[in-house]
């Protein structure tokens, strides 16, 4: 569906909408009983709202295609993931608040393990810690020396941001992260001749930085992906007339957020303060975009108890979201990260969508196996923004 024609549709008025969104919720069968991480955990309050919902599941690009945080989160708040093509080095710097310039390319680096013959056994460095990451980090940019300006800093736990600056630098190169352990990391090769000059600067980079890291035990290499420059894309005020905020302490999110032109809360402790601050500033805006990490770090660490524990802690908020009854409320996950696989994969998501005018469909229950005989069935997920923006009545009719 082109973008245009639902823009051209919004209305304005005094309507709440809240999207609660669990990373990675879709799961995977982890036992011989069947059953996903959402069918095992104990959820009433998520149950009781399904009853009062129409339901249904979502593929974040298209079926069978394994997707990003980022293409899947801009399908979420209703952005063609094919139309606008987003690098996760931007949403990472624009996450930790870097400043960037129309000279600046970045990319998101992963602290990573390789062994002795430089094959890759950890992508993640054992969940390096942030503490640990902010030593390296000071440490890489003190000891590199590159003819041109750069800068490395720390995002969170393993993860970090490699901003290059100068002229005649292109995001056209291969990203080093081959995504599966086992084999070694990919050279950052030019994949156009406009790219053979920042191939040359990241090589340069990787070489020095491989040499520094060499006696760190776990964190001793670099992985980097997602190479962009600054882009503008239309916001969210400007396209549905929504005055949005977004709750979150994932740096990708708020930049995802920040490119967007959604505000961007205080970075909350916990989970009950992200409620919080739904809470205090419920008059100020339209739309509350609410997201909740746990989920998809459990399932990449393969950890099913841990995720079933992350499921519950959000059911436990289902009630203190809904004492301010919010026109809207849609309850799903950007993509799936079963912990039987430990990565993110192309299994479809489920979703709730509670209104006063939405026609409960009859499911009771809130996981795979029930939300898939839901009345909105099967669908992609760039379609739920306009199903929201209907059911909050920001739609008006198509012609007479």
């Amino acid at each position: 569906m082109n973008e245009t024609f639902i823009d051209s549709l919004v209305l304005t008025n005094t309507t709440k909408m809240v999207f609660l969104v669990l990373d990675g919720l879709g799961g995977y069968p982890f036992d011989e009983t069947g059953r996903t991480e959402l069918e095992a955990a104990d959820t009433p309050n998520l149950d009781a709202l399904t009853r009062a919902s129409i339901c249904g599941m979502l593929d974040p690009i298209a079926p069978g295609v394994t997707p990003g945080s980022g293409p899947s989160q801009l399908a979420l708040l209703g952005y063609d993931p094919f139309q606008h093509q987003i690098g996760r080095g931007l949403l990472s710097a624009l996450g930790i608040d870097f400043p960037l310039t129309e000279w600046d390319l970045a990319a998101r680096a992963n602290f990573a393990t390789v062994d002795e013959e430089g094959v890759l056994i950890d992508r993640r460095a054992g969940r390096l810690t942030t503490e640990e990451n902010r030593r390296l980090a000071e440490k890489i940019q003190k000891s590199v020396k590159l003819p041109v300006e750069f800068f490395f800093l720390t995002e969170s736990d393993h993860r970090a941001v490699f901003i290059l600056r100068g002229e005649h630098l292109s995001p056209e190169i291969q990203e080093t992260d081959p995504q599966v352990i086992g084999e070694k990391p990919l050279p950052p090769q030019a994949l156009t001749a406009k790219g053979e000059r920042t191939a040359e600067l990241v090589t340069d980079f990787l070489i020095q930085v491989r040499n520094l890291l060499r006696n760190e035990k776990k964190a001793n290499f670099l992985l980097l992906r997602g190479f962009d420059k600054c882009q503008k894309i239309p916001s969210i005020g400007d396209r549905f007339k929504l005055k949005a905020l977004t709750i979150a302490q994932y740096p990708m999110y708020r930049g995802l957020s920040r490119l967007l032109g959604m505000d961007v809360s205080r970075i909350p402790r916990n989970l009950d303060e992200k409620i919080d601050i739904f809470l205090e500033e419920y008059e100020n805006y339209d739309l509350f975009h609410i997201l909740f990490k746990q989920t998809d770090t459990f399932g990449e660490d393969r950890d099913v108890a841990g995720k079933i524990a992350a499921i519950e802690a959000v059911d436990r908020v289902i009630p203190r979201i809904r004492e301010r009854s919010p026109d809207v409320i849609v309850v799903t996950g950007d993509h799936s990260t079963p912990a039987a696989m430990g990565t993110h994969s192309w299994h479809p998501v489920p979703l709730l969508l509670h209104s006063r005018w939405c026609r409960p469909d009859g499911v009771t229950e809130f996981h795979e196996r029930a939300c898939i005989h839901g009345g909105l069935g099967r669908m992609p997920m760039v379609h739920v923004m306009p199903l929201a923006l209907a059911n909050a009545r920001r739609l008006r009719k198509y012609r007479a």
